[in-house]
């Protein structure tokens, strides 16, 4: 039989999820405009913060603020962006070490073009209008004039 037989099908997994206390006020910071992350028993601060000590499997308490703005570590770019990706246009998903933190956080760029981005180059965010609680609040990273 030469007919195939075709229908269109889109994979998704939809969930909720509750995020405890630390992400919770890693979160509310975000709304508020702030960025915090939490100092490991070995002196790191890691951003996004971490419940327990990725190390030595202890409870973490130690708030520090850092950033906002950051350096990026490493990125790639996105020339066609899907539909539900932060931005509309080409960007770059890029590690960004924020100021005071000792790792990366992942989060989109809006350089314009990918002659733009550079591993090392100073970032910092641009934060959305309306805050809710939620990663998105930084609409993106955009690069430091200078």
């Amino acid at each position: 039989m030469s007919d195939v037989l075709s229908a269109p099908h889109r994979l998704e997994y939809p969930y909720r999820r509750s995020v405890g206390p630390v992400l919770g006020r890693f979160l509310a910071g975000l709304r508020e405009g702030r960025i915090e992350g939490i100092r490991a028993r070995d002196g790191r601060v890691l951003v996004p913060p971490q419940e327990y000590d990725p190390v030595t499997a202890e409870a973490l308490d130690e708030w520090v603020p850092v950033g906002p703005g950051g350096e990026v570590v490493s990125w790639a770019w996105i020339a066609a962006p899907l539909p539900k990706q932060p931005l509309p246009r080409p960007f770059a998903w890029a590690l960004i070490r924020l100021d005071g933190a000792d790792t990366s956080l992942l989060h989109a760029v809006d350089a314009g073009a990918p002659e733009q981005m550079q591993t090392g180059m100073r970032v910092t965010p641009r934060w959305r209008d309306e805050r809710v609680g939620d990663v998105r609040d930084i609409r993106c990273f955009v690069p430091v004039a200078g």
